[in-house]
């Protein structure tokens, strides 16, 4: 029996050695090591691709994966309670970003865990008082677009932030990006009930540009652009009709014009595509 398990063990040894024979010199070398040791069993196919898109990450940037500001779920600085709350009841999130009275500047962000002692005070006493949102905001984290999106992780975990607002050149709000939108790119999507189909799978851009989820139905595709409608001849997934009209697994960067849009690989693994920059044609011109 020992013998065996030291026969084994080994067996596992030698695997692990062979694997990693080859010292890597690049990235791509690194990836095609961590394949050939997916072949030979040591990793799952899960822990390959997580490992894949953690090391993908600093291929991304912030523009790539945050939210853009005409879906920014925001509240202003004069508003009521009333107004705000029935908002905050909707949407479920824990963050909120406080904007001033034009619009154009973010004061801070509310927790939504913050107005719980209000509330609860004024269950307490007939008479309600006014809320002064501004004692309650906490400091806005401002980040650029351009900034990498791994560099973004480790700044997160660092200050233990959630939430950055994402700036454009000109110092001008684009949108927000959370820590969650930073790991669903590593371990993939996490689900939020609060989200509807489209806010999920496909976020418009401010130049126009649309980042789409490769795993988008076609379905939620064709809802989103009504007048390009594609047919699920070629893939249930918008990700499986573009390696379709590839012909092949794509890789980082590479691009196909399929009917009105222009495709953009933003991220893809060994097995599939996960992100792609959508371009309407009219853009392309």
């Amino acid at each position: 029996m020992s013998d065996d398990r030291s026969n084994q063990s080994k067996s596992w040894f030698e695997k692990i050695t062979q694997a990693f024979a080859h010292e890597p010199k690049c990235r791509q070398d690194l990836l095609e090591l961590l394949r050939e040791a997916h072949n030979n069993n040591l990793l799952d196919a899960d822990a390959l691709t997580i490992v894949e898109s953690a090391i993908q990450i600093a291929d991304l940037q912030v523009r790539d994966i945050m939210l853009s500001r005409s879906q920014m779920v925001s509240i202003k600085i004069n508003q009521m309670i009333e107004e705000f709350l029935p908002i905050i009841i909707e949407t479920a999130h824990s963050r909120y970003p406080v904007l001033s009275e034009d619009g154009g500047e973010v004061l801070g962000i509310l927790l939504a865990k913050d107005l719980l002692p209000y509330l609860l005070r004024q269950l307490d006493n007939e008479q309600h008082t006014q809320l002064d949102i501004k004692k309650l905001l906490r400091p806005a984290t401002f980040v650029p677009e351009s900034k990498r999106v791994n560099v973004l992780l480790r700044e997160f975990r660092a200050t233990h932030n959630h939430m950055a607002i994402v700036v454009d050149e000109y110092g001008g709000v684009a949108g927000l990006v959370t820590i969650e939108d930073v790991l669903e790119q590593i371990v993939g999507d996490i689900e939020d009930e609060h989200d509807s189909e489209e806010e999920s799978y496909i976020r418009p851009q401010p130049n126009g540009d649309f980042v789409v989820k490769a795993q988008t139905p076609i379905h939620v595709f064709n809802h989103f652009f009504p007048e390009d409608r594609y047919s699920e001849d070629f893939g249930k997934t918008i990700g499986e009709l573009v390696m379709h009209y590839f012909g092949y697994l794509p890789k980082r960067n590479e691009i196909i014009v399929i009917g009105p849009f222009r495709y953009r690989v933003l991220t893809a693994d060994s097995r599939k595509i996960h992100l792609l920059r959508v371009t309407p044609s009219r853009l392309t011109n």
